[in-house]
């Protein structure tokens, strides 16, 4: 399958056309492949958009989506709720939706996801819940909360998915059907015009087929230039951290790790193996319930008291948890949060990125955690799973990359370069020659 690079020199040379390429993408999104992928589409637009596009742009009239929690100029944002279905319209578009636009993408569709973002698990009992690429006999989970912007592109229905990414939104859907997801660091993408999970961790970021494709819509998300030197693997020194990123890992996840590694030590990769002993402060760092609890119940509290009944009751519950957090506990966590960054940026000055699998598990099937209370123990489960590795990055304020990793028949698997604030040109680097040697 193309990525967007391939399709727009497709385009220049005269291969295809902007029109031919947006009825292909809309054909694959009213596919069984896309089912409950979007909460809603804008075809006769983008056909519109399309035919009018110049060739000449960064994205040339091709196809992207929005996750449900952008604003769209003229239209409600109910970030994959009931209760928002009928929400005045946005007045504007959110300023990521914008630049994509005038960079010359092709919006299709408002894209399923995780009730207002919280899970990583990708189940809504709203829309339906789209199933994983990977799997045409057991429909299985396609991770979350950024669920339908990862199945946009697995597909084939768009070229960039726009998400965003708190704990993993973008990251666990990437790995689990196969794609590239970056969540780069937070302060470099406009969050406003997006209903917020975290204010503190949410980033605004996208899902693409390729690395190249990733660094294209960071680019023009973060309107800057990402500085990617073409330095080998070998000029890297990256280190594994080997606790808690390999507690209840999958046999298949591991083997696929492990193979990755071989690979990039035969380029050349210099690889060191370190304990993280700070990680294990992260669970009485969060004992009170953590950023995403209290900062979603601020911007919840009265919606659920008038209209709390419509929520997905697990959504529901865990935003609950930050109503019981005291204004000490909140900022207590915003200085202990500091602290723990400080000591975990100094402990990884000395290596360039982090290898870790994104997520331990593979894709379980849809039915396994589908909504009903007598599955609620094993979606809580595996929520927090998918959650635990790319989580550890938000709280770090980091940039991260998962690639696939996994071998041709294999359920998909997903490898995380990452590091610190403000390394996302260097990830995005090294992600480009990791990429290069997993292929080969």
């Amino acid at each position: 399958m193309n990525d967007l690079h391939a399709a727009r020199l497709d385009l220049l040379a005269g291969g295809t056309d902007a029109r031919t390429e947006m009825e292909r993408a809309i054909g694959i999104a009213e596919s069984p492949a896309c089912a409950h992928a979007f909460t809603s589409t804008m075809f006769d637009e983008a056909r519109q958009a399309a035919a009018a596009s110049d060739p000449g742009s960064r994205l040339a009239g091709l196809a992207f989506t929005a996750k449900d929690l952008f604003d769209v100029e003229g239209q409600p944002t109910p970030a994959g709720s009931a209760v928002l279905s009928h929400a005045p319209a946005a007045t504007a578009d959110s300023p990521a939706v914008a630049r994509l636009r005038a960079a010359g993408g092709v919006l299709t569709g408002r894209t399923n996801m995780t009730e207002f973002a919280f899970s990583g698990v990708g189940v809504n009992p709203h829309h339906g819940t789209p199933s994983n690429v990977s799997d045409s006999a057991v429909p299985r989970i396609p991770g979350g909360s950024s669920s339908g912007a990862a199945i946009s592109v697995a597909s084939g229905a768009a070229f960039i998915g726009l998400g965003s990414d708190t704990g993993g939104s973008i990251r666990i859907p990437a790995a689990l059907n196969g794609i590239v997801g970056f969540k780069n660091t937070a302060r470099l993408t406009p969050a406003a015009g997006a209903l917020p999970l975290s204010t503190t961790l949410d980033t605004v970021c996208a899902m693409t087929r390729s690395v190249r494709d990733a660094i294209t819509a960071h680019e023009i998300l973060a309107a800057r230039r990402v500085t990617a030197g073409n330095a080998p693997l070998a000029a890297y020194r990256l280190a594994v951290v080997k606790n808690v990123f390999f507690d209840s890992i999958e046999a298949p996840v591991a083997a696929a790790f492990e193979r990755s590694l071989k690979t990039l030590r035969a380029a050349g990769a210099r690889i060191v193996e370190i304990e993280l002993p700070e990680l294990a402060e992260l669970a009485a760092i969060n004992a009170t319930g953590g950023f995403s609890a209290a900062e979603s119940y601020a911007w919840h509290r009265l919606l659920l008291e008038r209209s709390g009944a419509g929520y997905d009751p697990r959504v529901a519950q865990r935003i609950l948890r930050g109503a019981t957090m005291k204004a000490h506990e909140y900022i207590d966590l915003i200085n202990a949060r500091r602290d723990w960054i400080a000591r975990v940026e100094a402990a990884l000055a000395p290596f360039d990125a982090v290898l870790s699998p994104t997520v331990p598990i593979t894709a379980p099937p849809i039915a396994s955690v589908a909504p009903g209370a007598e599955r609620d123990e094993e979606f809580f489960r595996v929520n927090a799973l998918l959650l635990r590795n790319p989580s550890i990055v938000n709280m770090l304020d980091g940039c991260a990359i998962s690639l696939p990793c996994h071998a041709a028949g294999e359920l998909p698997v997903g490898l995380m370069l990452w590091h610190a604030a403000l390394h996302d040109d260097a990830i995005l680097a090294m992600a480009l020659q990791t990429e290069r040697a997993l292929q080969e």
